[in-house]
């Protein structure tokens, strides 16, 4: 799974891992308190810097799989697929209902659908690719990041976006599919900001 290469997402291993994760992601959603909460991110998350804040509710499917750098932020409705590492930078924003997706499916129907084995068990084809995303990345509201992009460092992913290529470093990027639009410079800085 995590070499990207096939898996069955049933296997016994994956789903105890995941019902665990959602577990805990249930626990964080359930409860406002603030030492309860980073308590759960602790197990949840084991690889998290300092100071990350989720506004909830959150949805990690492994949690495990995920590394978050310091100072980072999410509005609600964080959505991660994480069957592949996602690696989250330093002083990243996530705006409401950002999904991060690294598991995908293949093409071909017959490949695509349950398969049961010899044994009776079911089988199903997936196989993910990982997500990194460089530090000081903004996202805005609604936006979807798919397998295998990287996002590089101060880049900004307006609302709506859908990310299916990898984002180049200080830029905006906007779209579905997301395209880089310009360059941010200096004369984005807003004059009258007091620090």
């Amino acid at each position: 799974m995590l070499a990207g290469k096939p898996y069955n997402p049933r296997s016994k291993e994956l789903v105890a891992l995941q019902k665990m994760a959602h577990q805990l992601d249930r626990q964080y959603n359930q409860t406002d308190d603030e030492d309860e909460r980073l308590a759960i991110i602790d197990q949840l998350l084991p690889n998290h810097g300092q100071h990350v804040y989720f506004a909830g509710p959150i949805h990690f499917d492994y949690g495990r799989f995920t590394t978050i750098g310091n100072d980072t932020f999410a509005n609600f409705n964080l959505t991660v697929l994480d069957s592949c590492p996602v690696i989250i930078g330093d002083h990243c924003m996530f705006g409401p209902n950002v999904t991060i997706v690294t598991a995908t499916h293949p093409l071909l129907a017959d490949q695509r659908n349950p398969h049961v084995d010899n044994n009776g068990n079911v089988q199903i084809a997936e196989y993910a690719s990982p997500v990194t995303i460089g530090d000081n990345v903004w996202f805005g509201a609604n936006v979807t990041v798919l397998p295998g992009v990287t996002i590089g460092d101060n880049a900004v992913i307006g609302a709506g976006a859908v990310v299916s290529r990898d984002i180049p470093a200080n830029c905006v990027a906007v779209g579905v599919p997301a395209k880089d639009i310009r360059e941010i410079t200096e004369a984005d800085r807003l004059a009258d900001w007091p620090y």
